[in-house]
């Protein structure tokens, strides 16, 4: 089985901040990296067109024609990317080599970036799918998307969800775990391209469900992009307190770099400003 790691700083689905120059989150919060699982789809500018693809889908298309106009897509890209078939061929040796594919009835995916991987993953496994949208509508879909009808009762089926990135599991207790849990199944496995390692795994398995990931954002992993200089020690420096205490170094950064923030109050960006802004009013790190 292929390591993606070096996909991973390929298509910068770990993007790694200069160590005095932090992104800013949309939460108006600061840190030294971003992650975008669905990076692994060949590049940014390929995610960003399959995106805009599925919001043109779910804007214009019944729920029932969405699989299958998104696999077809997918299935086109596979047959032309090798970034992205490498990822799926590898996700779906991780599957045959790690999880007993006769327990498996249904492989499921969620609005939006899970469509990404989970239907190229059943097409390939010979499984029926499930797709999952926000307000927990459910389409079933025979393995090649050929026929697609919304259902609401699949009893006692146990299901592999397939998914881009595991943050903290959010999407899954408001919306995946309950959608299949109202079909009267269980998601008994998930399966994610990237584990952020921020908690996600431990809520996943306190809910039964057995968490299985292909590159967990970790120290192991900032030591590799140490060794290929993609880091410095002054980034493995940042990377490893954020790790250990995402608020308290981040706070610790503001205090010791105070012209970080004015600059970006005063930035000619104005997400950045409006992101600076909302840290200030909100006073996210107790600076006040």
């Amino acid at each position: 089985m292929k390591d993606l790691t070096n996909l991973l700083f390929e298509t910068h689905a770990f993007n790694i901040a200069k160590e005095n120059k932090p992104f800013w989150y949309t939460s108006g919060k600061i840190g030294p990296y971003f992650v975008n699982a669905e990076f692994f789809y060949g590049s940014d500018a390929d995610s960003k067109e399959l995106l805009n693809f599925i919001d043109n889908e779910l804007a214009n298309e019944p729920k029932e024609n969405i699989p299958n106009n998104i696999f077809q897509k997918v299935l086109s890209h596979y047959n032309t990317n090798e970034i992205y078939k490498t990822t799926i061929d590898t996700m779906v040796e991780y599957i045959k080599s790690n999880i007993d594919l006769n327990s498996i009835d249904y492989i499921s995916g969620g609005e939006r970036r899970d469509w990404f991987f989970s239907n190229m993953i059943a097409y390939i496994l010979n499984k029926p799918h499930i797709t999952i949208y926000k307000d927990l509508t459910t389409i079933e879909s025979n393995y090649d998307f050929t026929k697609n009808t919304a259902v609401s009762k699949i009893e006692n089926k146990n299901f592999l969800h397939i998914a881009d990135l595991l943050n903290q599991s959010a999407s899954f207790t408001r919306a995946w775990i309950p959608a299949i849990e109202n079909l009267g199944s269980k998601i008994k496995h998930a399966l994610f391209v990237i584990d952020r390692m921020d908690g996600g795994t431990q809520v996943l398995t306190d809910c039964g469900v057995k968490v299985h990931s292909l590159i967990k954002i970790n120290d192991d992993l900032f030591l590799k992009a140490l060794d290929l200089n993609i880091i410095n020690e002054k980034q493995l420096h940042i990377l490893r307190e954020f790790k250990k205490d995402q608020m308290a170094s981040m706070k610790q950064f503001l205090i010791d770099h105070p012209e970080f923030l004015e600059e970006s109050l005063k930035s000619d960006n104005p997400k950045t400003a409006k992101r600076a802004k909302m840290l200030v009013d909100q006073n996210l790190y107790g600076l006040n």
